[in-house]
């Protein structure tokens, strides 16, 4: 236990060194073309180098880089899940990663995620936030939609959290929202494995649903975890807790167990897709199942941190309160902006 304090402490040290004396960070790219500078991370395929010659960060494709030489130590995430902490040097091929105890090593498609030891909160975020307004002047309609998602990305965790919304409205017709939130937190464990807690949250006037909260506890592994896709499974157990429109309408709370996916594949181009499904089954009410699908698909507009998204999402209940209907469903196209 002390001895892995004193790496730790050892290994800090050594970052604090490496950033108080300005090493620099030195990529090839596999057309030849030498770039100097501090290598802010590499996620989901694409590397983000900061230099002195431009305003800018530089954005490259992972397999574009020949070549990586640095002093500085960072986080290196693999496919197998393994995070090494330690240099990063070599050509695509044979990348060595030295830690305190040995070295690595890896070609270019085993490693998914490099983060700088010694990185900045603000840098260790990811967020984006779509919105989209629709008015007609039949009816005097007006529509309001948002999708959004936050998240942080640590050494052994990550939490991420997103909020989308819809509200519409019309003359002579009653008001219309849909909100869908949820946050979540996962461990990451050995071998790819990962513990998770989450809660979901949903407001839908459909299915009569005042919000219906579900916070879950479970495990999950990344059968795919490279630098262009991830593919997760999950399960565990979620408790449902219902309040609803209609204030004659009882709550309805239940326990359930889970079984989750997710897909998300992200170096295509300026193409990438999320989605993920969840499915519940009952425990107090055997004849029960319910089912929330989400899909995302984003088109980047000119490499910019701009996009353009078309998002889907469904909740399907096999036995909803009496007088609501069994599915519900939204389509978005938004516009939007990525940190």
């Amino acid at each position: 236990m002390i001895k892995n304090i004193f790496k730790q402490i050892l290994l800090l040290l050594i970052a604090l060194s490496a950033s108080l004396s300005a090493q620099t960070d030195t990529l090839v790219t596999t057309n030849g073309e030498t770039i100097t500078g501090e290598l802010k991370n590499m996620d989901r395929g694409v590397l983000i180098i900061e230099t002195d010659y431009s305003d800018s960060d530089f954005e490259i494709e992972w397999n574009k880089i020949s070549s990586v030489h640095s002093k500085n130590i960072f986080i290196v995430s693999l496919t197998d899940g393994v995070r090494l902490i330690g240099t990063l040097n070599g050509d695509r091929n044979e990348y060595k990663i030295q830690t305190e105890d040995a070295i690595y090593i890896k070609d270019t498609k085993s490693i998914v995620t490099i983060e700088p030891l010694d990185e900045t909160i603000l840098g260790r975020l990811s967020a984006s936030l779509g919105v989209g307004y629709n008015i007609t002047k039949a009816n005097n309609l007006h529509q309001f939609n948002m999708r959004s998602s936050l998240g942080y990305f640590a050494q052994s965790w990550k939490a991420d959290g997103s909020f989308d919304a819809v509200y519409s409205e019309q003359d002579s017709v009653a008001q219309t929202k849909r909100i869908d939130a949820q946050v979540s937190y996962k461990y990451f464990l050995i071998s790819d494995w990962y513990a998770s807690v989450s809660s979901d949250f949903l407001q839908n006037d459909e299915q009569k649903l005042q919000l219906r909260s579900t916070p879950k506890i479970g495990f999950g592994n990344y059968i795919i975890h490279s630098n262009s896709v991830y593919l997760s499974v999950g399960g565990g157990l979620s408790g449902n807790f219902e309040n609803y429109t209609d204030p004659t309408l009882e709550t309805r709370n239940s326990s359930e167990i889970f079984f989750n996916a997710e897909l998300n594949m992200f170096d295509f181009g300026d193409l990438s897709l999320l989605t993920n499904t969840i499915v519940y089954k009952n425990l107090d009410e055997s004849d029960r199942i319910r089912n929330d699908f989400k899909i995302d698909l984003k088109y980047d507009l000119l490499g910019s941190d701009f996009y353009i998204k078309l998002g889907y999402t469904l909740n399907y209940d096999s036995h909803p309160i009496e007088g609501a209907g069994t599915t519900d469903y939204v389509i978005q196209t938004t516009f939007g902006w990525d940190l």
